[in-house]
């Protein structure tokens, strides 16, 4: 006897299937750091997965839901990877900073300039994703101003930077100028727009 779940009800997923859903979610990453999200075809994705064609629904249920949470997925790998950079107490904060460019320089370069940011190439095409998304990227980039803001301020308690510099302006200035030299870096399949803009911002810093 099939078992039916009541209406309103998520499907109880066994290990197998959160697997497979992980999966998914991983291979969405993978695909949207290459490409739009409404450019992304489900059928591609499951193919690449192994997974059925049909049983997409099984695991989300919309291709909206999927995209949330491979946004999050990807926010949450991205945001471990500031931390790691700019927490390490190893190097002084602005060398924290050049050491996270140089780590993106060599990511690009392995994928031969086919990735680039998740969240930049779906703020690209926001007039045309559903309505909820725009809110959950203005607070992705929010989040990493605020974690970039605290490495600055460390810059200013040790010297590196002007006590009067407005650390979350600067952070908000940067991520707005990494975003569009990580779009041209993808554009002219070479490091030197991020090269030029990451040694702008240093050099432009108050001292």
């Amino acid at each position: 006897m099939t078992n039916r779940r009541g209406p309103g009800r998520p499907p109880k997923l066994d290990r197998d299937n959160f697997e497979t859903r992980d999966a998914l979610i991983r291979c969405g990453t993978e695909v949207l750091t290459e490409q739009g999200f409404m450019a992304t075809g489900i059928d591609s994705i499951l193919k690449r997965v192994g997974v059925p064609k049909g049983s997409f629904y099984h695991y989300f249920e919309s291709k909206e839901a999927f995209g949330r949470a491979v946004l999050d997925n990807y926010a949450t790998f991205f945001a471990r990877k500031l931390d790691r950079w700019l927490l390490d107490e190893s190097l002084s904060p602005l060398e924290r900073l050049a050491a996270f460019a140089q780590d993106a320089k060599v990511g690009m370069a392995r994928y031969d300039y086919r990735r680039g940011c998740m969240v930049g190439n779906m703020g690209q095409e926001v007039s045309v994703l559903p309505e909820g998304f725009r809110a959950v990227l203005e607070g992705i980039f929010v989040d990493w101003q605020a974690r970039l803001a605290t490495c600055l301020r460390e810059a200013q308690c040790c010297g590196e930077l002007a006590a009067h510099a407005d650390c979350a302006e600067l952070a908000a200035f940067f991520w707005i100028g990494w975003e569009g030299a990580v779009l041209r870096a993808r554009l002219v399949q070479s490091e030197i727009p991020l090269n030029t803009f990451i040694a702008g911002f240093l050099r432009g810093l108050p001292q």
